[in-house]
């Protein structure tokens, strides 16, 4: 087996797409006789400065020599955006099995250990171009680049993504006849709903259904007509055949991270998060929401060891009233990316609300509310006499359950996991 990593072909502003490139190649490897076995979709930490859009790095596992492998790989390089000087593309050629090495032939080389650790910091973490030329000199590994490189981080992490993870999903993707790119995109969005509502859930993130926002097209100059996620691949190339459009160049199925929450890092303390990476941590509502300019809303969560500003940006649309139902006391599991000191909410779950509050107690003969007696004397009925040693417990109606809640399809992060997936350790809310 040969493994080619791919990453940094696409550019902001002009397009491109890396998995597009990835496409191409596994198709001119199947022409030049190879077998692909699979098409690997990774994406990396979101929190990354040089990402273009969502980061995203490819491999494609085939049966072809890794010389001619690279020499196919080296070819492509050539489809990547190198006019904008922020697109450093590069390529990873590895000899060997990318899986469990357990499951490998004695005479059989393997990614190794020190491969899919470096991948698994890549998404959760940082490298250096340095870390990632290095790393594969160590491991035998041919590189091909262009620009400062840059890519060689990602091709090397998709490398030894398929041994670092074990909670992969499917993405189906389309692309448009070269002559479109650029245009304004033809998809009918009823048929979107229909062929989403119908596979819903092993099909998620087609559309958002309150907005009717079809999630599943993109807005940028890429290839990429749409883009069809779940957990069955049977089910997202049905649903990706189902959607009426303008014609299709060609199709890929990828196998992918997206959807895995696998750029989360739990941890025991607030203190312990730091700016660049995305956390999943436990503490106490410690301030009221608060809606500040542009529709954000903020609120803080706190242990024993510091506080940490909480964001429902105004981009997660009904995801802020969640935010907002939030109360001093409650006791909250967030997760997102930490960036400038403040977390970028993803999800978040109720583990115990506060249902009750401390107020003045009303006086029982009329019914109004009693007055101070004075400094530690209680609290006393001016009309009626009557008095009560102190504040009372008052039931407190709440706008939340305990359980997860998510942003909406339209915000949600291509690695986050969707609700409807399951394996949480809670109730679910999901939102479609």
């Amino acid at each position: 087996m040969t493994v080619i990593g791919l990453d940094d072909t696409d550019s902001r502003e002009r397009g491109m797409c890396t998995t597009y490139v990835a496409a191409r190649l596994a198709a001119r490897i199947e022409d030049a006789g190879g077998r692909v076995e699979r098409r690997l979709l990774v994406r990396l930490n979101p929190g990354v400065e040089h990402k273009t859009r969502g980061n995203a790095a490819l491999a494609v596992h085939t049966d072809l020599d890794p010389e001619r492998a690279l020499e196919l790989a080296r070819d492509h390089l050539d489809l990547a955006e190198t006019a904008d000087p922020r697109t450093n593309p590069g390529v990873v050629v590895a000899p060997g099995d990318p899986g469990d090495p357990a499951a490998v032939p004695d005479n059989s080389t393997v990614i190794p250990d020190a491969v899919a650790d470096f991948s698994r910091a890549a998404v959760r973490d940082y490298h250096t171009v340095d870390d990632a030329v290095a790393l594969a000199a160590a491991a035998g590994y041919e590189t091909a680049h262009a620009g400062n490189g840059r890519g060689r981080i990602g091709a090397l992490a998709a490398v030894g993504a398929w041994r670092a993870f074990d909670d992969w999903t499917y993405e189906c993707i389309s692309y448009r006849e070269r002559e479109r790119w650029g245009s304004e995109r033809d998809v009918d969005a009823e048929s979107v709903r229909r062929a989403a509502d119908a596979a819903y859930p092993a099909v998620w993130d087609t559309i958002d259904c309150e907005s009717g926002y079809p999630v599943c097209v993109p807005r940028t100059p890429c290839p990429i007509l749409h883009g069809i996620r779940g957990d069955d691949p049977d089910a997202v190339r049905a649903v990706a055949a189902d959607i009426d459009s303008e014609p299709v160049a060609r199709r890929a199925l990828f196998v992918t991270n997206q959807g895995t929450d696998a750029h989360l890092q739990s941890v025991d303390s607030v203190d312990a998060m730091q700016n660049g990476r995305a956390y999943r941590v436990t503490g106490d509502v410690v301030t009221a929401p608060e809606t500040r300019e542009g529709g954000h809303v903020f609120v803080s969560v706190g242990d024993d060891s510091g506080t940490v500003e909480c964001a429902a940006f105004e981009p997660t649309k009904r995801f802020r009233d969640r935010a907002r139902a939030l109360r001093v006391g409650d006791r909250v599991t967030v997760c997102g990316e930490v960036s400038d000191g403040t977390l970028k909410l993803e999800k978040f779950a109720v583990r115990e609300l506060v249902t009750t509050e401390r107020v003045t107690p009303d006086c029982p003969d009329c019914g109004r509310s009693m007055s101070s007696a004075g400094a530690g004397q209680g609290y006393r009925c001016r009309d009626c006499g009557t008095t009560a040693p102190g504040k009372v417990e008052r039931p407190v109606e709440r706008d939340l359950e305990p359980g997860w809640y998510e942003v909406p399809p339209v915000a949600r992060r291509h690695i986050a996991t969707p609700l409807v997936r399951g394996g949480f350790d809670g109730d679910t809310h999901p939102e479609r």
